[in-house]
């Protein structure tokens, strides 16, 4: 009895401490990887943070009734916080920064998104002509944005047409 107590008890200590060493960020990446898998999607990652005002605009046209259909349609969106500051540094993603530099987007800006089919390739990322298009505003970002998604998704020419308008609204505010 002592013996399968014993192994039991290290049993479960080997379990603890291989789960504390998985980050949350690529326990989140993982849980991403496999509900895109059961829902025959991709994953859209956003690095983000608090303090982001940008990343604040990108959630809000990403989750605008007008577009919230079509982005949560093709992705399984996933959000992790990097680059916080002084003071709101728990409310970064554990794990996220290295994930983060993994995509090259240590010096990006933010945010900084990635879009990774179920296994976890890379499929695009926000760099055009080498600088992170961010949240898309202008014209020419929110072409960028559009052929971006028409490369990773199903994405109809009128769920287009709607993207497009609502990002553009983040020009003038």
């Amino acid at each position: 009895m002592k013996k399968i107590i014993s192994t039991t008890f290290l049993t479960l200590m080997a379990f603890f401490v291989f789960a504390q060493q998985q980050s949350t960020a690529d326990k989140i990446l993982q849980d991403a990887y496999k509900n895109a898998a059961r829902e025959h999607k991709n994953v859209f990652l956003i690095f983000h943070a608090s303090w982001c005002g940008w990343c604040k605009k990108l959630e809000a046209s990403m989750n605008d009734e007008t577009t919230k259909k079509y982005f949560e349609k093709n992705y399984v969106i996933i959000h992790l916080d990097v680059q916080e500051r002084e003071g709101k540094k728990n409310l970064e993603t554990p794990g996220a920064d290295k994930v983060l530099l993994n995509f090259k987007g240590e010096k990006a800006g933010l945010p900084f998104f990635v879009v990774l089919n179920s296994g976890g390739e890379l499929l695009a990322d926000s760099f055009v002509e080498n600088q992170n298009l961010g949240c898309p505003a202008s014209a020419a970002e929110v072409d960028s944005f559009i052929t971006l998604l028409k490369k990773t998704s199903k994405i109809t020419e009128d769920q287009i047409k709607a993207v497009s308008t609502r990002f553009r609204q983040n020009e003038a505010r």
